[in-house]
């Protein structure tokens, strides 16, 4: 099925009651008998691969991901267990699933990723976890906002927002309203999107450094920086825009090098945005310095989107050797 905007908003049909108790409750029959053990060997997994795909981009390891997931995994969701056994295993699973459908898309595969975020969606809803549910409905919303379907992603993005309310962990709170803040600000809603940054900049003052559980916890305040920094960019705000960039690469520190590398194609454009054509290019060879061997869509798009504006300042010293180098990196 082609990634479309139907498709997403059908990914909100939750599953009937019944089917929540139905599926986590206690099973019996099977051969194989699944405990606390294997729930925790899917989380340590998903911790993993999704260390190197925050590092290295979406298209590495992702075949890795769905081996897991079809080989190893589907085995313990028809095995035998507890019902509270039952609710953590298909948690864990929801972020296996999710981690597959970032992946997905980071590697270009729309159609895929938005197969595995209605799916992440579907389990964390029968295993009751709010949180996880927001989430994955927030990777289909990222995902109407990179393919054009503006109110889908406001939509989404909305639907988050209400999940989270009944959640505690400041991070996650602004986590949801940040993105709502994107897509309204994409879609031309400049209230919704100021109320949203502003209650997203609220919760994360909010968050402490601690160690946590949350499935947000990467959330951290540097990342916010960067999509607060971007909303506001959308806005019209490039001073305000560039300082929060700043926060993001040097204030805070960005430990991932896919990171690192988008932060600093946005701050190019933003610098262009204003007539600030030496500070673009300076961060445009940081860009390109920590893009290489990066497998991901989003830092390919960065490439192009430079290189068609570095082909209007062909006549600054220093582009043509700027524009060589990123053409190797495509």
């Amino acid at each position: 099925m082609a990634a479309s905007s139907a498709y997403a908003l059908a990914a909100l049909g939750m599953p009937d009651p019944d089917s929540i108790t139905r599926r986590v409750r206690l099973k019996s029959g099977s051969t194989i008998h699944v405990g606390r053990g294997e729930v925790a060997a899917v989380r340590q997994m998903t911790r993993s691969l999704g260390d190197a795909a925050a590092e290295l981009g979406g298209g590495h390891a992702r075949h890795l991901a769905v081996r897991y997931l079809h080989e190893d995994v589907s085995k313990w969701l028809d095995g035998t267990w507890t019902e509270t056994v039952g609710r953590e295993l298909f948690a864990a699973t929801a972020q296996l699933v999710h981690l597959a459908g970032w992946m997905a898309q980071d590697e270009g595969n729309q159609d895929a990723a938005q197969q595995y975020y209605a799916h992440s969606f579907r389990l964390a809803s029968e295993a009751g976890d709010a949180e996880l549910a927001a989430t994955a409905l927030r990777g289909l919303a990222v995902q109407a906002i990179d393919l054009g379907f503006r109110p889908t992603a406001v939509r989404l993005a909305e639907d988050c927002v209400n999940l989270a309310k009944q959640l505690d962990d400041p991070r996650a709170v602004a986590y949801y309203h940040a993105t709502l803040a994107n897509a309204a600000a994409l879609d031309g809603d400049r209230r919704t999107a100021t109320v949203s940054l502003a209650a997203s900049q609220t919760a994360i003052e909010r968050a402490t450094g601690a160690p946590s559980d949350s499935w947000a916890s990467h959330y951290s305040i540097g990342r916010w920086a960067h999509e607060a920094g971007m909303v506001l960019a959308q806005l019209g705000d490039f001073t305000s825009a560039q300082d929060h960039l700043h926060h993001a690469l040097d204030i805070h520190g960005l430990d991932r090098r896919r990171s690192r590398a988008i932060v600093l194609a946005d701050l190019g454009t933003v610098r262009l945005r204003q007539d600030n054509v030496d500070g673009a290019l300076d961060s445009w060879r940081d860009f390109l310095d920590n893009a290489d061997g990066i497998r991901s869509i989003k830092v390919q798009d960065a490439i192009h989107d430079m290189r068609a504006r570095l082909y209007r300042l062909r006549d600054v010293p220093g582009v043509g050797e700027l524009d060589e180098q990123a053409a190797a990196l495509e």
